[in-house]
């Protein structure tokens, strides 16, 4: 038994000398020896590592190494995909495509927030109806039904130009720290009833004096006295934009924005009450389109084997060369949304191949490898980047990107922040901040298209008209965006992830959607998916 108990004495000890403690701590100063948290000297917070915070309804996708671009030659096709090895580092996705209820809850908050104040905000985010309009055919029903009716709240919403989806990414972001927030007691909910109408003159009186700010009077017709108005007050423009809309940028920065604290608000090492910081690894990092080459490495979903190698040269999203499925379970049916040939847009009756004439909920079909669905058909979707041609020849190594403008917030001149239109922080970049055209080799970008039809005998030059013929002129800018991922009105080439159109900002259609994505901090994320 003594011998027993020394061997056994021995083995702890060797385990204890194998089972090293880290050396860097947030107690005391690896470089300078003070302590931290101490009363006495400079009382510096030394805030423990957080991890990543898992967004809500995301995907967590391990980045890694993969060929970007073209993995089959069309001979017909634009050559704007060369194929390229580059690095995408960890981030998160959307599981499912952006759909009309998502974007429904969206506009029911800015209608509360700003419809009487400032109507013209919640305009700027409608979709545009008219994109299903077609001069033959009759799609009138999804004009009038498409964004409204509840039997398509689980499809993709259209409609939205990507100047309007990177507006719903910072909502998002905004929203769901504000949630945060609230969640761990640090502020207070926001008192969305204090934006309804009232007609109490005290209540009006003593919110002014609280608050600072003047309730604007508001016109209404009385349905009590038909033909009359009645006066009824709510909180200014002004009041909603500075102090009630949450916004993360102006909570971080600004000192004099300061929203009510919650129970259980934040205190530093000297007991006083302070707002979080990012520090303290409550918030997101902020929602935003992907970019392009985390779309097509999401895509792709290119997850290593047994021998720690994966597959290169998929043609689609799912495994295999082929759009149906092969397996014994599922065999022959469709594995996305899209067009099979001239026509045909969903089979023939009593054997429908992919069953919507039209987009379908974004839950329909399997999902690729990382369990992401309709990455391929259904809508193609918006990134983040500025098309060019070439961009795979000049693209960098790792996260490979185009479109970088390096904003700052802008200041008054008191040195104060300046806020837009809803709360935020107002940008400004200077020329040299805009490298959207940084090693542009695309000759199309840069071409003057307005070409004049007759300059003979024309002495003033305003007098040039544009060809309007010239359809095949190239209108490339700063402000061109890609899409990818193909649609329910596609060919299958577009099914292709590496395939790649393009559209102004501004534009929309009915073809085009998004999803969101969400870059990680700190350690890549750990795997999550199983060699097959």
């Amino acid at each position: 038994m003594r011998n027993i108990s020394k061997c056994a004495i021995l083995l702890a000890a060797v385990l204890f000398a194998g089972c090293q403690t880290r050396e860097l701590n947030t107690k005391v100063s690896n470089t300078t020896g003070w302590n931290y948290y101490d009363q006495k000297t400079t009382n510096f917070e030394a805030q423990e590592g957080v991890g990543n915070v898992n967004p809500v309804g995301m995907v967590a996708i391990q980045g890694g190494t993969f060929t970007i671009g073209e993995k089959d030659e069309f001979l017909t096709a634009p050559r704007n995909n060369y194929h390229r090895t580059l690095t995408v580092s960890s981030f998160y996705m959307d599981k499912y495509e952006i759909t009309t209820l998502n974007w429904n809850e969206y506009l029911h908050w800015l209608e509360v927030v700003f419809g009487e104040a400032a109507p013209n905000l919640v305009n700027r985010a409608r979709p545009d109806k008219t994109v299903w309009r077609e001069d033959m055919a009759y799609n009138d029903p999804y004009v009038e039904n498409y964004f409204d009716h509840p039997a398509f709240s689980f499809y993709p919403i259209v409609g939205v130009s990507w100047e309007q989806a990177m507006a719903y990414c910072q909502w998002r972001t905004d929203r769901v720290n504000e949630m945060a927030l609230i969640n761990a007691g640090a502020i207070q909910i926001p008192d969305f009833a204090s934006l309804r109408l009232t007609d109490d003159e005290t209540y009006k009186e003593e919110w002014e004096t609280r608050t600072g700010y003047q309730m604007e009077a508001i016109e209404i017709d009385n349905p009590e006295d038909p033909g009359q108005t009645v006066t009824m007050y709510r909180p200014g423009y002004d009041y909603i934009r500075d102090r009630f809309v949450f916004n993360t940028e102006k909570y971080l920065e600004e000192d004099s924005y300061v929203p009510e604290y919650g129970k259980n608000p934040r205190k530093n090492s000297y007991g006083e009450y302070r707002k979080v910081s990012r520090a303290d690894g409550i918030f997101v990092t902020g929602y935003r389109l992907p970019t392009e080459s985390e779309w097509e490495f999401a895509a792709y979903a290119p997850v290593a084997g047994e021998d720690g190698l994966t597959i290169e040269g998929k043609i689609y999203p799912w495994s295999g060369y082929h759009p149906r499925d092969m397996s014994k379970a599922n065999a022959g049916k469709m594995q996305a949304n899209f067009v099979r040939g001239r026509g045909d847009m969903m089979g023939v009756s009593g054997a429908l191949n992919d069953g919507y004439v039209i987009t379908a909920p974004v839950d329909a079909f399997a999902p690729n490898d990382f369990g992401l669905y309709n990455m391929a058909g259904n809508v193609n979707e918006w990134v983040l980047d500025v098309y060019r041609e070439t961009s795979y020849q000049e693209t960098s190594e790792y996260n490979s990107f185009r479109g970088n403008i390096y904003m700052h917030p802008k200041k008054d001149q008191d040195g104060k922040f300046v806020l837009d239109s809803v709360g935020c922080f107002e940008l400004e970049f200077s020329s040299d901040d805009d490298r959207r055209d940084f090693k542009d080799g695309d000759f199309a970008s840069i071409i003057d298209t307005d070409y004049p039809l007759d300059t003979v005998g024309i002495t003033n030059l305003s007098e040039i008209k544009v060809d309007p013929t010239d359809v095949l002129a190239p209108h490339i800018t700063r402000n061109t965006r890609v899409y990818k991922g193909g649609s329910w009105r596609d060919r299958i080439y577009w099914l292709n992830p590496s395939t790649r159109r393009y559209m102004e900002q501004d534009k929309s259609s009915s073809t085009v959607g998004f999803r969101c994505a969400m870059s990680t901090l700190g350690d890549q994320i750990p795997s999550a998916f199983s060699p097959k």
